[in-house]
């Protein structure tokens, strides 16, 4: 797979399973293999499943916006804001590994809350 289809297939795939449809997105987009780094999140396909499954019944009006997508080839990097229940805001740093079909096969993530007062005016998005 070529380094644009990778970076569509990363945010398609992190949208639907973001927006409440996480089964349909690893069966679209992931491979045999998941291996999972972020540790609120238990390894394999299931504890993703299982992980966004939840998110979805606890905070189903959450938001994501997909600020930045870089692809390098087999690697792709999303960087996002979300919007949780009472204005709770979070800057993320995804990164997805792509195995030889073209299938996402390893994730990493760095979370940050936004806070509420910052030293300057510019955005962390």
């Amino acid at each position: 797979m070529d380094s644009t289809s990778n970076k569509n297939n990363a945010i398609a795939f992190y949208k639907m399973a973001y927006e409440g449809n996480p089964r349909a997105a690893v069966e679209k987009y992931v491979g045999d293999v998941y291996i999972q780094h972020n540790p609120d999140v238990a390894d394999g396909i299931e504890g993703f499943i299982s992980y966004f499954e939840r998110m979805q019944k606890e905070y189903p009006n959450k938001s994501i916006e997909f600020v930045r997508c870089i692809s390098e080839e087999n690697l792709v990097a999303l960087h996002t804001h979300q919007i949780w229940p009472d204005n709770d805001e979070y800057v993320t740093m995804d990164f997805f590994r792509f195995d030889e079909k073209g299938k996402i096969c390893e994730h990493w993530d760095a979370i940050q809350q936004i806070p509420k007062k910052s030293a300057h005016t510019n955005k962390m998005y």
